[in-house]
């Protein structure tokens, strides 16, 4: 019998969760996902250093005489993030998300500005922008932002994304694809109700992705969900049929190791008696659900702080390496 990896590979594309270059050639995932902290682990790695060091003297040189720290810090975490992003391409064949510094998330054209750049960068570097997705924040302005991006040929990963009104919002504007985070939905309702856990089939965060899945098949969206952020196997199994997961490598390694069926839980066909009425969507609509769903509410601005804080550590530990390149 197959092991469970083989199985989900088969009805759905699966994501490496990881910065780990080493990982990522282990399981050789189609696409591949990197945020702040998995990039400064990462860079922490000695193997990693030379190159942490090319994207600060890079930095330098492209700031000039004169350029404050956080000027040259600032510019080498963006050549950084897509320093690992051509080393993951060399290794997958898909898509690598690289993301927008989280604290532009309510700042629309910083965002669009900063995408731009970040795609500029792999384009010099000779890699076509359909191997590329954004990672923007689910804000109403990320959302806009995305939405400018997309137009114009830039494909975007809609993340930290809690509430059906974000997705719903993510595919009329267009995006490629969404990321809705499934465990940090559990941890929100195990605090909030005080329960110890909750049954794979009862998860709020399984319950969130597939609404949002039947939802996307019944009204003819093409914007792929890709479930993230998982806290136990699961939550992945109950899962399978979803577009994309992305799944961290102790996940992926339990699942190649683990043997028994694996049935489809989520089927296009299913989503017209399955998913809900359409949702006209616009502002007023889209802030009068969010301000109504406290989970949403509470995680993602929870989630930008956190995102926000592993890029502050990030630049701290390329500032510190700085001083010991001058």
């Amino acid at each position: 019998m197959a092991n469970l990896y083989e199985q989900l590979e088969a009805m759905t594309v699966i994501v490496a969760d990881t910065g780990d270059i080493d990982s990522i050639e282990t399981f050789k995932p189609r696409d591949a996902t990197t945020n702040p902290s998995l990039i400064t682990k990462a860079a922490k790695m000695p193997k990693f250093q030379g190159v942490v060091d090319d994207a600060l003297r890079w930095a330098a040189k492209e700031t000039g005489d004169g350029a404050s720290e956080a000027d040259v810090v600032g510019l080498a975490i963006d050549r950084l993030a897509v320093g690992f992003g051509l080393k993951i391409l060399e290794i997958i064949e898909g898509r690598v998300s690289t993301e927008v510094d989280a604290r532009l998330s309510y700042d629309e054209k910083a965002t669009v500005e900063k995408a731009r750049f970040l795609i500029g960068m792999y384009e010099d570097a000779g890699v076509s922008r359909d191997r590329v997705l954004i990672k923007i924040a689910s804000t109403w302005e990320g959302i806009r932002a995305a939405e400018t991006l997309e137009k114009e040929g830039i494909h975007c990963n809609l993340t930290l994304l809690f509430g059906m009104h974000q997705a719903v919002a993510c595919a009329e504007a267009g995006v490629t694809l969404i990321s809705p985070f499934v465990g940090r939905i559990l941890d929100w309702y195990k605090a909030d109700t005080g329960r110890d856990g909750y049954p794979a089939d009862e998860d709020p965060g399984v319950l969130s992705v597939t609404g949002i899945f039947h939802y996307f098949k019944r009204h003819g969206h093409k914007t792929e969900i890709m479930g993230a952020s998982f806290r136990n196997l699961g939550e992945i199994t109950q899962l399978a049929g979803c577009d994309l997961l992305t799944i961290a490598p102790k996940f992926l390694s339990v699942l190649r190791e683990t043997e028994g069926k694996l049935p489809r839980k989520l089927n296009a066909l299913d989503s017209p008696a399955k998913g809900r009425d359409k949702i006209e969507m616009n502002l007023d609509v889209f802030r009068k659900m969010h301000a109504a769903d406290r989970m949403a509410t509470d995680k993602l601005a929870q989630g930008i702080e956190g995102f926000s804080k592993a890029l502050v550590n990030l630049e701290e530990l390329l500032a510190a390496r700085l001083k010991e390149l001058d």
